[in-house]
């Protein structure tokens, strides 16, 4: 709504039906009711994704009277843009500029032909940057144009770009918009090494375009029609530049998109191995040290434990780590029933193995992990623990149980309360 809109009182009709605020571009359906571009917009093309050609694409929200896709047009209501406006002017409410134009076939046309001019591609970029994040309308269009995502993926892919920059927009446009599965599947090894040269020569001081570039690898490996050939084929080099996101903590976006990267590639082949390779689990370690988003930690949490369970060496780097074991009894508790049942069976793998098995479990005592498990068996924390997880360090405390009674590092308190059974 307008800035001062909410203490004037408007008349009913200069308001949305479904959002209830002041419209700045208003639209009316082939029903008779108007509404803001962007509600109805949502509401129509939300509601018209599962029906057949044959059935009524959607229905009017206000009369609830069917709309056949022959009839799915909405028309700008000029007249009450202009009304709404004046009156906006002479109570004193903040005036919106005009609307721009929805994009229609001609003028997407004309801005790929500029975008394929070597001179001119960076602006023409810019300016469909621009207008796609208008309204998911003009989203819509452009993804159902081939022409325009060969020309985006293009942009990047090829080396070097036409203009400074033009890769960059390029990829903030497809970050907007969903890549069709056939151009996923026919091009996810040529996309995936491009983006993998972006962020190999994308500066730090620029971290936008490695956020982006990172995004676009996390919407590529979540496509399920990915054969296994190729994702069992993902390479050292990838994984190389997307734990350098997680180090830099280029953004909360980026860290996410690639803890969510790793976690995709994890289960295929020896990409757990790569992963580690690349320093992936001291960066984990060092990044649960201070991260204060409870959803943040849970996914390095997980993502931590596929590592560790998936590649021996994963365990060797945890232990190695000072803050290794630390930081996994740390983070067991307050977190989310998920981060713990990872923690726990993080734990149970470090103290299994057959080398420094000792040491480590002595380390387990004096890091306060022991007490943690046996918390978790009270049930004395904020979140709720799953049995899996209550069973799993029911085990270890069994397992150890002559170690760790007998520990100099035991309080009298903790002792008293060591299960029985153990």
């Amino acid at each position: 709504m307008a800035e001062g809109a909410d203490q004037v009182q408007a008349p009913p009709y200069f308001l949305c039906p479904i959002s209830l605020q002041i419209m700045r571009d208003p639209v009316t359906l082939p029903t008779g009711i108007t509404f803001e571009r962007e509600c109805i917009e949502q509401w129509l093309f939300s509601t018209s994704k599962s029906s057949s050609s044959a059935a009524p694409a959607a229905t009017c929200p206000v009369t609830n009277q069917s709309i056949l896709r022959t009839d799915l047009t909405i028309t700008p209501n000029h007249t009450l843009r202009r009304l709404i406006q004046s009156w906006c002017a002479s109570r004193g409410v903040e005036r919106f500029p005009t609307p721009r134009a929805p994009l229609d076939d001609a003028q997407l046309s004309s801005i790929l032909r500029q975008a394929r001019l070597p001179n001119s591609q960076l602006s023409a970029l810019k300016m469909l940057r621009s207008i796609v994040s208008d309204s998911d309308r003009n989203k819509r269009l452009v993804e159902s144009f081939p022409a325009a995502i060969d020309l985006l993926l293009s942009a990047f892919v090829s080396s070097p770009p036409q203009e400074e920059g033009s890769d960059h927009e390029a990829m903030a446009i497809l970050c907007m918009l969903k890549i069709p599965d056939r151009t996923v599947l026919e091009s996810f090894s040529d996309i995936l090494d491009s983006l993998t040269s972006v962020l190999r020569r994308s500066r730090p001081e620029s971290p936008q375009p490695r956020a982006h570039a990172v995004l676009l690898m996390k919407s590529l490996l979540r496509e399920r029609d990915i054969p296994a050939t190729k994702l069992m084929s993902l390479k050292q080099g990838m994984f190389d530049v997307v734990v350098g996101v997680l180090r830099d903590r280029v953004s909360y976006t980026a860290t996410k998109a690639a803890l969510q990267v790793i976690h995709g590639g994890c289960p295929w082949g020896r990409n757990a191995a790569k992963a580690v390779r690349a320093g992936a689990v001291a960066v984990l370690v060092e990044a649960l040290l201070d991260e204060p988003e409870r959803k943040a930690c849970e996914m390095m949490m997980v993502v931590l434990e596929e590592l560790c369970s998936g590649c021996e060496k994963g365990i060797e780097e945890l232990i190695g780590h000072a803050a290794g074991i630390a930081v996994v009894g740390q983070r067991m508790v307050r977190v989310s029933p998920l981060a713990t049942e990872s923690a726990v069976r993080l734990l149970r793998s470090i103290s299994s193995i057959r080398q420094g098995t000792a040491e480590v479990v002595e380390e387990m005592m004096q890091f306060g992990v022991v007490s943690k498990l046996i918390k978790l068996l009270l049930h004395d924390g904020e979140v709720v623990i799953r049995e899996s997880a209550k069973e799993m360090a029911r085990e270890m405390l069994r397992k150890h149980a002559r170690v760790w009674r007998s520990s100099p590092c035991i309080t009298p308190q903790l002792r008293a309360l060591y299960p029985p059974s153990a």
